[in-house]
C-alpha cells in the first residue's frame, strides 16, 4: 500500500524546504524527497563560495517559517547601499537603504548556512523526509499522484510540488513545456578578504566582458559573482589564488583594495527559462523548476521564496473540504506569481542584452540611462521597494 500524504515536495533546496516549513503547521500531511544527502554542519566550517542576496521580504518569510533565526548572526551581512557602474567609467547608479526609509536593501548569506537552518526546521516537524532518495516513476491520476522511490517506496499525494531545479524531472514528467535560452556564460563565484572595509556597500560593474558584482560579507570580506563568456570564465577558474585576487581587484577598480582568495572559485551555467505554465494536473512548480533568470539582479532565489510563500498561502487558505490538488486552487497560485516572474525575466534579460552589446549608440544609451535614473530619487525608491519585497 502506498504511503498517503497531502503534498510531496520533490527537491530539498532552499525553496522546497521553505515551502515544507511554511506548510508544516497547516494540518497537511507532508513529505520531502531529496536525492542529495543533507550535510552535517560544522560551526567552524570555511566560507561557502556560493552566497545569496536575500531580500528583506524573503527574510521575513524565512523567519515566519522558523528558519532565518537559526542562521548565525555573525554569518549574515547587511547590504545598506549599492553602486552600479556602467561600462564608460562615468555612469553610476546609487541606491541607499537610508534614502528609501529602510534598514537594509538585502542580506548576504551563505548557501550552506541557509540550507542547514532549513533542514533543522523541517526535521523538527512531522514531515516525512526521504533523503537521500531518488525516484524512478511519477504518475498523475485524477484523484492523486503516485511517486515510486528507487528503493520501492510508493507515495500517493494529492499534490506534487516540483522544487527540483532548472532541469526538473517533475516538470518533464508532468508534460510542462519549457523554453530555454542559454546565455553561453558562466557565473564565477568566490570569496575574498579585502584590503578596505566595504561599509555594507554592494558593487556592480557592467563591463564589456560581463557583469562583475562584489557583495559584502561579515568583516573585511566580500563575495564575487562574475558573469563571463565561457572561455573567459574558464580562464578565471584556472588562475592561481593570488593571481585571481589581483585580477578581480583591477576589474573592480580597487574599490575594496587588495583582494586575497579565501575560497576556491566555482562556476555555474547561466540561462533564461520560461515555462508554459506553473501548474498541471496535481502538480505545481516552484523555484528554478518554474523559472530561471540571469543573476545580475541577484533576485533568482527571492523569486523562488515568493513562489513558496504564495503556494503556502493558497494551500493554507483552502476550504475545509477543498482538495489541495484542485486546479481552481492551483490557479490562484499561478495567477499570483506569473506577472512578478515575467517582469523579472524581461528586466534581467533586457539588461543582459543591452550591456552585452558592442553597438556604439547602445553604449551611449545605456550609460546615459543609468545617469538619468540616478537623478530621479522617486524612481530609485520605487525600484528599491520592488526589489525588497
Amino acid at each position: 500500500m502506498p504511503i498517503q500524504v497531502d503534498v510531496v515536495i520533490v527537491g530539498g533546496g532552499p525553496v522546497g524546504l521553505s515551502l515544507a516549513a511554511a506548510l508544516s503547521r497547516t494540518g497537511l500531511k507532508l513529505a520531502v524527497v531529496e536525492s542529495q544527502a543533507s550535510r552535517a554542519h560544522d560551526e567552524g566550517q570555511a566560507w561557502d563560495s556560493r552566497v545569496y542576496a536575500i531580500s528583506p521580504g524573503a527574510a521575513a518569510f524565512l523567519e515566519a517559517c522558523g528558519a532565518w533565526q537559526r542562521v548565525p548572526r555573525e554569518r549574515i551581512a547587511r547590504v545598506e547601499a549599492m553602486r552600479v557602474y556602467g561600462d564608460d567609467a562615468r555612469a553610476c547608479l546609487e541606491f541607499s537603504a537610508y534614502d528609501a526609509g529602510l534598514r537594509e536593501l538585502a542580506f548576504i548569506v551563505e548557501n550552506n548556512r541557509l540550507q542547514h537552518a532549513l533542514w533543522q526546521r523541517v526535521r523538527e516537524e512531522t514531515v516525512a523526509v526521504y533523503c537521500p532518495a531518488g525516484w524512478r516513476s511519477l504518475e498523475f491520476g485524477p484523484d492523486a499522484a503516485r511517486i515510486e522511490l528507487d528503493d520501492g517506496t510508493m507515495i500517493a499525494a494529492r499534490l506534487v510540488v516540483g522544487a527540483d531545479g532548472a532541469d526538473s524531472r517533475v516538470r518533464e514528467r508532468a508534460g510542462i513545456a519549457v523554453k530555454p535560452l542559454e546565455y553561453r556564460q558562466l557565473g564565477v563565484v568566490g570569496n575574498f578578504s579585502c584590503g578596505r572595509p566595504h561599509d555594507g556597500v554592494a558593487y556592480q560593474w557592467f563591463r564589456r566582458d560581463g557583469v562583475l558584482a562584489l557583495l559584502p560579507l561579515p568583516g573585511r570580506r566580500a563575495s564575487m559573482v562574475w558573469s563571463l563568456e565561457e572561455e573567459g570564465a574558464r580562464r578565471l577558474l584556472g588562475l592561481a589564488p593570488g593571481r585571481l585576487g589581483e585580477e578581480v581587484a583591477v576589474a573592480s577598480h580597487g574599490a575594496l583594495g587588495a583582494l586575497a582568495s579565501i575560497t576556491p572559485p566555482a562556476a555555474f551555467p547561466l540561462r533564461l527559462q520560461r515555462v508554459e505554465r506553473f501548474i498541471g494536473s496535481r502538480v505545481a512548480l516552484v523555484g528554478d523548476a518554474a523559472h530561471n533568470i540571469h543573476p545580475l539582479a541577484g533576485q533568482g532565489l527571492n523569486l523562488g521564496f515568493r513562489d513558496a510563500r504564495e503556494l503556502a498561502r493558497a494551500l493554507a487558505g483552502r476550504g475545509p473540504f477543498e482538495d489541495c490538488g484542485e486546479q481552481t486552487l492551483l490557479r490562484r497560485y499561478e495567477r499570483a506569481r506569473r506577472e512578478d516572474v515575467l517582469a523579472m525575466q524581461y528586466a534581467t534579460d533586457g539588461l543582459q542584452k543591452l550591456f552585452n552589446n558592442d553597438v556604439v549608440w547602445l553604449e551611449r544609451v545605456r550609460n546615459l540611462g543609468l545617469q538619468l535614473v540616478n537623478g530621479q530619487p522617486q524612481l530609485k525608491n520605487f525600484l528599491v521597494r520592488q526589489a525588497v519585497a
